[in-house]
């Protein structure tokens, strides 16, 4: 029996923390880095073979041009594969849209879940 993959990012608005002061373009420019993150992300085949699941919590740091200047793990998931993982994502997006305002940092939950 096989199972179905699969990897979601949740971006409730609720559940992603921005530090920037312009609400509406702070949301529109959380919105569209949740949605690059999601692009990349995969399930990692060692996750995968040992039915690891979880969700991790990472907050990435966005410099004024675009750059990612920091990532760092959150809450993590149980899974060190998992973990690796969510910390890796920012890199494999490259540069992001420059946050208005200057940088800023967003709370990103990722999840693995096999289905």
């Amino acid at each position: 029996m096989s199972k179905k993959l699969f990897a979601s990012l949740i971006a409730a608005a609720g559940a992603v923390a921005l530090s920037t002061p312009a609400f509406a373009q702070s949301a529109d420019w959380q919105r569209t880095v949740a949605k690059l993150v999601a692009a990349k992300q995969t399930y990692p085949r060692a996750a995968q073979m040992r039915g690891d699941e979880g969700t991790v919590k990472v907050k990435l740091t966005v410099g004024a041009d675009g750059s990612v200047s920091n990532v760092e793990l959150v809450a993590p998931s149980g899974s060190s594969v998992l973990d690796r993982e969510a910390l890796a994502l920012p890199a494999k997006v490259g540069k992001f849209p420059a946050p208005a305002g200057g940088a800023a940092s967003v709370v990103l939950p990722l999840t693995w879940k096999l289905m």
